[in-house]
């Protein structure tokens, strides 16, 4: 049986880890009230122009409008953008993102396509150089520190316009964590070159019922996409990053909680275990004196 010192040392160091867990609680509820108001505001303007961008899309397919908007024309090279966090510590936000993009390298595989993996954040990049290291063609990390902002997108979308100018790929998606509650995101794929055909509409649809509208571009069609389609790319991009962020945290938050909690019963279990070693020493220890005075 464990000693009365070892179980006040191990109720120190757990009540040690419950400081911790809790004051990291407080932080990332902190943090997460701000991310969700960012990433809630983000929303309308992101889903707009994808519509926009999905219908102009489908009404250029064929190679006829701008190699961004309309494709390569070819669908063998995929590039997965994989965002997850450069942190752990928070529940199972970073693996339900590897998880889902293990199953779009799978299936992708299957279909005989070649992948190549993106990786926006530490924990992604980890665990997926265990099984997909070749498949590695890019990776950054620390983005938004101190705080999430829009160069930080600037800078993915840079990369990623680099590797299609140079013919690197012909299909880009972004994996990420979309926010619904402190304790439920949503793991999303979402294709971002070239935007994907609006829902409900097939590919020999005329451009009118693709999109519900027709679109007039002044002065010029081919300057007024030049500057808009980056931008959607990065808009879409930094819409991942901040949903992200909001679902970090509040998985972060939820863990913590959890965290905290679990240790509180573990403080009750070993201190139940410490009074009991304590009075069975009390109890051994009076059964020898009165031994003793009996036999005197």
């Amino acid at each position: 049986m464990p000693s009365l010192k070892t179980y006040r040392l191990r109720i120190r160091s757990v009540q040690s880890t419950q400081k911790i867990t809790k004051a990291m609680k407080m932080v990332a509820a902190a943090k997460l009230r701000r991310a969700q108001e960012q990433a809630t505001a983000a929303r309308p303007y992101a889903e707009a122009m994808d519509r926009i961008l999905a219908s102009l899309g489908h009404s250029f397919k064929g190679g006829t409008g701008p190699r961004l908007l309309a494709g390569t024309g070819s669908d063998k090279v995929h590039l997965l953008i994989v965002a997850t966090g450069d942190r752990g510590l928070c529940g199972g936000f970073n693996s339900t993102i590897v998880r889902e993009a293990r199953r779009q390298i799978r299936a992708l595989q299957a279909e005989g396509k070649t992948v190549k993996i993106f990786t926006v954040g530490r924990k992604g990049r980890e665990q997926l150089r265990r099984d997909y290291s070749t498949l590695l063609v890019e990776g950054m990390t620390d983005l938004g520190r101190p705080r999430l902002g829009f160069g930080d997108a600037q800078r993915v979308m840079k990369r990623v316009m680099e590797m299609y100018d140079a013919g690197e790929f012909d299909v880009a998606s972004i994996v990420f964590n979309r926010f619904k509650s402190a304790m439920t995101q949503v793991t999303t794929v979402q294709q971002l070159i070239p935007p994907p055909a609006p829902e409900g509409t097939a590919d020999t649809a005329a451009p009118v019922a693709a999109g519900g509208a027709i679109y007039e571009f002044e002065p010029d069609e081919g300057e007024i996409l030049a500057d808009l389609l980056p931008r959607n790319l990065t808009v879409q991009i930094f819409r991942a990053l901040l949903e992200n962020a909001a679902s970090f945290y509040g998985s972060q938050m939820t863990a913590m909680d959890s965290a905290s909690r679990n240790a509180g019963e573990v403080i009750k279990k070993l201190t139940l275990q410490m009074n009991r070693s304590r009075q069975a020493t009390i109890t051994k220890e009076l059964i020898e004196i009165i031994s003793g005075a009996e036999a005197v």
